[in-house]
């Protein structure tokens, strides 16, 4: 079952989905906890939206309600259905409208506190990483080819022109979002890289080896960090010819079969650590 609804953060409203877990529980998926389930938060990348290019986050998220999930897929101010303006108070507004989301599924009686998942694609990687390392509720984090540096890897994608034309005017339009030096800069103060450290969770990172926009090299390098935590655990999945959006149908199996393997082998785990008695 999926339900359209609308979530608050600030001055925005935010469209959203929520993906309901399909009935009964097997071993091929997730199980409840006193009538409560875990959740998958999905925060899509830049200038996109809850869909996804070629409905990757509608695939997604029909997937792992299958296996037993909850999964809450939504719009960025200014992205897809939400109001706003994109970008309009940088990378920290991204930040604070993950963590309203959050807020809801947090709230929702049927989801399990301790089991709350953020999953982030592109920059919405670097969202995750850095809202997961201000917000402790964020218990699992899962990185889909994740931006390393917002400033560069933004910049590159919009090209240089922009942010000149940005810089220079005040604004600078790019696929129909008016993009301001106040973005780019806040894109610059951000270092998902030097936040890893604060997030306690454990990381599941997955990038295509064919990404022409986010190098496939900042899997290994988030990896390494990732490691040196004191918490956690971290395991990667590189997918031999994915392009940055999974967007061949072979990419897409193996991208969701990874994840959803990933999620109910940490599920696992935790419940026979549960269940020893010492």
């Amino acid at each position: 079952m999926e339900h359209h609804i609308t979530i608050r953060s600030g001055g925005a409203d935010l469209a959203a989905t929520l993906h309901y877990p399909s009935a009964g529980v097997t071993e091929d998926q997730a199980s409840p906890n006193n009538g409560r389930y875990p959740v998958i938060i999905i925060a899509h990348g830049f200038v996109g939206s809850r869909v996804g290019v070629d409905r990757l986050f509608v695939n997604a998220a029909r997937e792992f309600s299958r296996a037993g999930y909850m999964v809450l897929r939504f719009d960025y101010g200014g992205c897809g259905e939400s109001t706003g303006d994109y970008g309009s108070g940088g990378l920290d507004q991204l930040i604070d409208q993950t963590r309203y989301v959050i807020d809801y599924a947090y709230d929702m009686d049927c989801v399990d506190p301790q089991r709350i998942i953020l999953l982030g694609h592109s920059l919405g990687g670097a969202v995750a990483i850095l809202t997961a390392a201000r917000d402790k509720r964020v218990k699992t984090l899962v990185l889909w080819s994740a931006v390393a540096h917002p400033f560069t890897d933004i910049v590159n994608i919009t090209t240089r022109e922009v942010y000149d034309e940005a810089i220079q005017h005040g604004s600078a339009d790019y696929l129909g979002y008016q993009l301001t030096p106040d973005f780019f800069e806040s894109l610059s103060k951000h270092q998902p890289l030097e936040q890893t450290r604060k997030c306690s969770g454990d990381v599941l990172l997955v990038h295509g080896t064919s990404d022409e926009t986010i190098p496939v090299d900042y899997c290994f390098l988030y990896q390494k960090l990732f490691w040196m935590r004191s918490q956690g655990t971290c395991d990667k999945e590189i997918i031999f010819q994915a392009n940055h959006t999974y967007s061949t149908a072979r990419a897409k199996e193996e991208l969701f079969r990874t994840t959803k393997d990933w999620l109910l082998s940490l599920e696992r785990r935790k419940k026979e650590w549960n269940d020893w008695i010492i």
